[in-house]
């Protein structure tokens, strides 16, 4: 460990002890037991509290404040650990030995390296594409670089295929439906013609969620650099995952301390249970799809508000609030206008959410050294106590992830259109991982509706309707 940084490790291990005060040290035992199915559960809107299966790749216990990879509290893992090993991690289910890690980061480097897709895509105006848009198209053209899918030979064989989404049947007979699907999708029999390229692979396996992992880092940096009329960066030879990472967008070579705050934040985000991106990721996987679109799925998931962007808009908040003195009469005014304050509350966490509870005291850290950005904190800061204050604590509404890790990443001088890419980039670990693991006892999603509307209605000619 870096000399320099071990601040860093001494403010995770203090919010560790902070955490762990305040928390029960038991699990949930209704939400971590095995499952036997069918199973019950309440349902609401949007598929809330339904289970769509089994993971041993990550926990969420809201009411705890628990993040949990594989076994490894969170706080552990930034604490001790790096994103590379933790990707390594979900992807395997155990964390690697010094060989099979200096593998791994090898095959990472490698394969950060994107020269076809990065002049594809700088052959598209990216410098005036929505970043996630760019992102998106980045990781198609990364499919058709890696991978033989895009080409005729590469089609799904037909041969075995069932009517429309025909597997679902069983689902659907009553009480409880068969113990399995009448008809089941077999794997793509893939072709092995002559006409695909040697050098292509089936984007079904390991190596591609490798490739993935790697080129979406190289993408998004490259997407920056390009909005702001730079050439893209390649990757630095001596540097780790998320410095290497610094170094392809920003251009300059990070300090220990900033590689090393990019690696927690990295770790923090790579995974966070059954989320909206993570479903749909999976979703897409499970009508046996490849990866590369699955992965795309789970970007353009991210790209809706209600999922990534809330960073970008805390610190635009903060902006507006402008001075730590205005804080109070914000809040009160907000309040009164039930207006929703960005950065607090969680649909999952009714206790501080451990990923805020580190990425706070990093942003501090970070601003003893950024005098343009220490006022944004001291705003943050006080903005913090006066929602506790005010109803925070009685609510159970506290800072969530998104309220400090745009502080972070200004002061890593990431741009604010990035806040979210960067998201992406993290979170391509656990993409992969879950969608890998469900694919060993796949089962095409197949939720249904309540139909609420008419019966027989009578159809009538055009020219007798009338509005």
């Amino acid at each position: 460990m870096h000399e320099e940084t071990k601040d860093i490790t001494e403010i995770i291990l203090k919010a560790t002890a902070l955490a762990r005060e305040e928390t029960n040290a038991e699990p949930e035992p209704e939400i971590t037991k095995d499952v036997k199915w069918p199973i019950e559960c309440t349902l609401g809107p949007g598929l809330e509290g339904a289970i769509v299966g089994e993971t041993n790749v990550g926990y969420v216990n809201g009411s705890k404040g628990w993040l949990v990879y594989r076994g490894y509290d969170i706080f552990d893992l930034c604490a001790y650990s790096t994103f590379e090993e933790v990707s390594y991690l979900l992807l395997h289910g155990r964390m690697p030995t010094s060989q099979q890690l200096q593998v791994f980061k090898s095959k990472l480097h490698h394969y950060q390296h994107l020269n076809k897709t990065l002049r594809l895509l700088m052959g598209f105006q990216v410098e005036d594409m929505n970043a996630m848009a760019a992102l998106r198209m980045g990781t198609n053209l990364m499919r058709q670089e890696f991978t033989y899918h895009d080409t005729e030979a590469g089609r799904p064989c037909t041969d075995d295929a069932i009517s429309s989404d025909e597997d679902s049947i069983a689902m659907e007979t009553k009480p409880t439906g068969e113990e399995h699907a009448v008809y089941e999708m077999k794997p793509q029999c893939g072709s092995t013609s002559s006409v695909i390229k040697h050098d292509l692979q089936d984007a079904s396996g390991l190596e591609a969620c490798y490739h993935l992992i790697a080129g979406v880092s190289t993408i998004t940096a490259a997407i920056s650099r390009i909005r702001s009329k730079r050439m893209p960066k390649e990757p630095h030879p001596d540097l780790s995952f998320a410095g290497n990472f610094l170094y392809m967008l920003t251009g300059n070579v990070p300090t220990p301390v900033e590689e090393r705050v990019m690696d927690v934040a990295l770790i923090l985000h790579a995974d966070h249970g059954m989320n909206a991106s993570t479903f749909a990721a999976m979703v897409v996987a499970s009508t046996l799809s490849d990866i590369y679109f699955s992965v795309g799925s789970g970007i353009a998931a991210l790209n809706g508000p209600l999922h990534g962007g809330a960073n970008e808009q805390v610190v635009r908040t903060l902006y507006d609030i402008g001075n730590e003195k205005k804080v109070k009469k914000w809040v009160k005014k907000a309040v009164s206008e039930k207006k929703k304050i960005s950065g607090f509350g969680h649909r999952v966490y009714k206790a501080y959410d451990p990923r805020a509870r580190i990425l706070g005291p990093l942003a501090e850290l970070l601003v003893r050294d950024n005098k343009d950005i220490e006022p944004v904190y001291r705003v943050a800061a006080a903005l913090e106590k006066e929602v506790l204050a005010s109803f925070g604590k009685e609510k159970k509404i506290f800072p969530n992830v998104d309220f400090y890790s745009g502080i972070v990443y200004s002061c890593l001088n990431v741009p604010p259109e990035i806040f979210t890419p960067i998201f992406a980039v993290s979170r391509v670990a656990g993409w992969t991982s879950r969608v890998l693991e469900y694919l060993q006892n796949n089962r095409i999603f197949r939720p249904r509706a309540i139909y609420t509307g008419e019966f027989n209605k009578k159809y009538s000619p055009i020219d007798e309707r009338v509005d």
